[in-house]
This record gives structure tokens, sequence and C-alpha cells, in this order.
């Protein structure tokens, strides 16, 4: 199966590219996830080996800070059954799990995060759903390319 290349979101202050890069064997699951589509990417998609952009959301300024690979698939999201979790849906079912989550494993932290704005400007990432208006999705598919040139970008 041909390998697939995915943007991950997350909020700085709730967990960062330095929170990765501090966990054991730099690997930790990506949780908390509760939007139907990017829970769907997640359980249906991203497979062993994937590919991920790390992405700081919600700062100034926003920008892909690292690079990571999924090292394990799709699993049932403990947090959503914990209610001590800010996760926590009354409604999920350990027996019929609703959330999943994956496992990813840090490959690198960018020495040059690449920001929106330099993406946006970038006429080979004019079709990325990351600068596409009403995408506010936390996981999703991105083409091969635009990760290569994220990455060509962050150097």
């Amino acid at each position: 199966m041909a390998k697939k290349y995915w943007l991950v979101k997350t909020e700085p202050d709730a967990f960062s590219i330095d929170d990765l890069a501090n966990m054991k064997n730099q690997t930790e699951h990506w949780d908390g996830v509760r939007n139907y589509q990017a829970r769907n990417y997640m359980r249906d998609e991203m497979k062993l080996g994937d590919k991920v952009l790390f992405y700081h959301s919600s700062t100034k300024p926003t920008a892909v800070v690292g690079s990571c690979e999924v090292v394990k698939e799709s699993y049932p999201d403990h947090t959503a059954f914990d209610p001590d979790s800010k996760y926590f849906d009354p409604k999920s079912n350990p027996e019929k799990p609703t959330w999943f989550m994956v496992d990813i494993k840090l490959i690198k932290k960018f020495k040059k995060e690449v920001t929106l704005d330099e993406i946006k400007s970038n006429p080979k990432l004019k079709d990325m759903r990351l600068v596409q208006k009403g995408n506010r999705l936390s996981v999703f598919p991105i083409e091969k390319h635009e990760f290569d040139e994220v990455v060509k970008m962050s150097k």
C-alpha cells in the first residue's frame, strides 16, 4: 500500500513539538480528536509508516514545526472513557468505541519553522488543504509533494 502524508494540528500550550521531543522514545498517542471526519482519517486511512507534518495552531505565528511518522495504527481513544479527561465523551462505549487515535513518533523538529504565511506565499502549495478556506480539521491528508516542499522550506 502506498504511503500517505498527513498534517496534524495542535495548540502548543496543550501539546507541542517540544512535548513530543521529551516523550519516551519521542512517541505519543494522538488523542482527543472529536471531529468525525478527522477521526475517520485516523481510524480508516492512517497507516504504519505514513509521514506527518506537525503544525502549531492558535499561536503566533502558526507554523509547521516538525515531521513525524505513524508508528501505531488506530485504536480506541481511552480518553473518551475517562471522566477525569477533558476529552471524556459520556456517550462513548468501550464495547463500540466512537473515537480513535494513532501513535506518532518524532522524525525531526525543524530548525526553521514554516509559517502559514510562507506556505500561503509558495505557489507550489497553493492547493494545500491547509490554505483552503474553511479547513478547520485537526487531522487531514496532504500530498507527497506538499510534504516534501514544506520539509524543504524548513532547511
